[in-house]
């Protein structure tokens, strides 16, 4: 399986350095995701990254950073948008729903199914599809190694993802919350919980 992170929506001081980190811990895909800010501040982020990952970022926005800081593509969040128009180079998308994979397949290197497994606490999760339902889109070919888990995904649920035939996972909260951004400079534990998620997606 791939194993996508997707940024925080907000910077922070330490991001360039913990990103870099997991790039070259092997990290497959990055996604930087930053909802409503201004271009500057990603292209200042990706100006601190080594260019030797470049190709291995995706863009949600400002599209043309991809062919500015040559990225491996962008990302387009709406289910029912199109690629910019006269756009040639790799593309992904998100679905809400299982029913939007089909076409949301057509000329996508890959696709995130969202809400995999909804929201979760100590005292319950609410996952977003059923076992039974991930079957029958995995017999109908819906689910193979282009579409890609988003949502809920962390340590203890890799392995049950992996065996539904998904052919990625993103992850975000799982990581993100073993770094406080406010008070924390150290970030060995968020590395150390990485590695242990790429040993069992691989």
């Amino acid at each position: 399986m791939k194993l996508i992170l997707m940024t925080k929506p907000t910077f922070f001081v330490e991001e360039d350095k913990i990103l870099s980190n997991l790039l070259e811990e092997g990290m497959d895909f990055l996604h930087i995701y930053k909802p409503d800010s201004s271009p500057m501040f990603t292209e200042r982020l990706l100006s601190l990254i080594p260019e030797e990952y470049y190709k291995k970022i995706v863009v949600h926005g400002h599209y043309y950073l991809k062919d500015e800081y040559g990225l491996r593509g962008i990302h387009i969040d709406n289910p029912e948008a199109k690629p910019p128009l006269g756009y040639k180079g790799k593309f992904s998308r998100t679905c809400n729903t299982i029913e939007q994979l089909r076409d949301a397949k057509k000329g996508t290197e890959y696709v995130f199914l969202k809400n995999m497994f909804g929201n979760s606490s100590e005292q319950e999760k609410i996952q977003g599809f059923t076992t039974e339902q991930i079957a029958d889109a995995r017999k109908q070919g819906l689910i193979d190694r282009h579409v890609y888990a988003l949502g809920g995904v962390n340590i203890d649920n890799l392995k049950e993802i992996k065996q539904m035939g998904f052919g990625g996972v993103v992850i975000c909260g799982d990581i993100w919350r073993r770094f406080d951004i406010h008070q924390q400079q150290d970030y060995k534990d968020l590395l150390n919980h990485f590695c242990k998620i790429r040993k069992i997606v691989d």
